[in-house]
């Protein structure tokens, strides 16, 4: 967090135009914080339809509900919106929104998508696995990936619990779950809603970023969700030849555990909840943005 109020600063600086000076409401600081906003907002490249991911394997097909962004607007989103560290050891292939909703919104949230390309996932262990188990291994290692956030100056995580208890479906090779987790002292707890695409090579990683109190929101939108990511023909789980591909050196229950990320470090396994705590969230007028987006998608000025 400590890089986040001279950024914030910088930014106030740079855009405080008069653009909306004529508004008697707004004080200079919230002017500059709508010029900037604004700025980011329609440099967005907000998508819809038929979405080939940059690999090629997978497609999707985005609803009028959700746009899809661009991992160089995923990253404008994720760091500069929401605060982030740069980087953190995670390439997304772009980012899931409700169409309703701005990244500014106080209410924000998202999906990440993310490829890793490991080998064919077998989920012959798919029903023997004893998820009560499996948390308390996780959220040991969570403890030691906080011990690391901190260090780096960035507030503790702790893994709270199960939001949703893992499930896989074997006909379309899909598995999601829900991680309830605490940052800090926050009072309002994140929800990380995870979902796994199994394909021929590897894994499509979809990730939820939200409030615990959104989690009846998101369950409203999983099966949409669900159904917008599939891999393209020749990458699909049923394409697999046993002669010819790559099998992965782990299974469903390692899929849960976060293993794919722990390879680049129990840090970015940390960081992969990517709690909303950026620049214009800190500034605290998110809910300003919100409204300002609402009256000009309604063609009100």
């Amino acid at each position: 967090m400590r890089y986040l109020f001279p950024l914030c600063l910088s930014i106030l600086l740079v855009f405080s135009q008069p653009v909306f000076s004529n508004d008697p409401e707004l004080t200079p600081e919230e002017a500059a914080y709508l010029v900037a906003a604004e700025k980011i907002w329609n440099s967005l490249d907000r998508q819809k339809g038929e979405i080939k991911l940059p690999n090629g394997v997978a497609t999707l097909q985005v609803p009028e509900s959700f746009y899809y962004l661009k991992p160089q607007d995923t990253e404008t989103v994720l760091v500069e919106i929401w605060g982030n560290p740069p980087g953190a050891g995670i390439e997304t292939m772009g980012m899931l929104m409700p169409a309703d909703s701005t990244p500014f919104d106080d209410g924000s949230w998202g999906v990440t998508i993310e490829y890793e390309e490991d080998g064919y996932v077998s989920d012959e262990d798919a029903d023997a696995i004893d998820y009560e188990d499996l948390l308390v291994d996780m959220q040991e290692s969570t403890l030691e990936a906080s011990k690391q956030r901190v260090d780096l100056g960035y507030e503790p995580i702790d893994l709270v619990g199960w939001a949703s208890t893992p499930f896989y479906d074997k006909a379309s090779h899909k598995l999601h779950w829900a991680k309830e987790i605490r940052f800090g002292d926050d009072p309002v707890h994140t929800l990380n809603y995870n979902i796994r695409v199994l394909g021929r090579k590897g894994v499509l990683l979809m990730n939820f970023i939200a409030g615990m109190d959104q989690k009846e929101m998101i369950d409203a939108e999983i099966d949409t969700v669900l159904a917008m990511a599939e891999f393209s023909q020749g990458s699909r789980y049923e394409d697999f030849n046993p002669e010819l591909d790559k099998v992965a050196a782990y299974g469903i229950g390692a899929l849960v555990a976060g293993k794919v990320a722990a390879k680049t470090g129990l840090l970015a396994a940390a960081l992969i909840f990517l709690k909303k705590f950026g620049v214009f969230i800190v500034i605290g007028l998110g809910v300003l943005f919100g409204k300002f987006f609402k009256r000009k998608s309604a063609g009100v000025e």
